[in-house]
């Protein structure tokens, strides 16, 4: 199993040539709740304070400014601490 890959305040360019922007949004309020990952997930964080926690691993915080990729076949508890807004892509 992949673990999930956070990319710290990603540069302007890295998210136009991602093309985020372009990217649904996403959004949550506080809550916690189970999810399981069918195919690859990468996102950016524009709100919000989570902790994810994978069934095997670490727990992971991820915030505002957060580029990240969750991988296939990942299950997990999240864990919303703060209302989420977020772009996302799945494959």
């Amino acid at each position: 199993m992949k673990d999930i890959r956070i990319e710290k305040n990603p540069t302007e360019q890295r998210l136009k040539d991602l093309g985020v922007l372009e990217w649904d949004t996403w959004t949550k309020e506080v809550s916690r709740f189970p999810w399981h990952y069918d195919e690859k997930e990468t996102c950016y964080f524009l709100e919000g304070s989570v902790v994810v926690k994978p069934d095997k691993g670490e727990p992971v915080h991820i915030g505002k400014g957060d580029l990240v990729t969750f991988p296939k076949g990942m299950s997990c508890v999240w864990e919303v601490q703060e209302p989420v807004r977020k772009h996302y892509r799945f494959g």
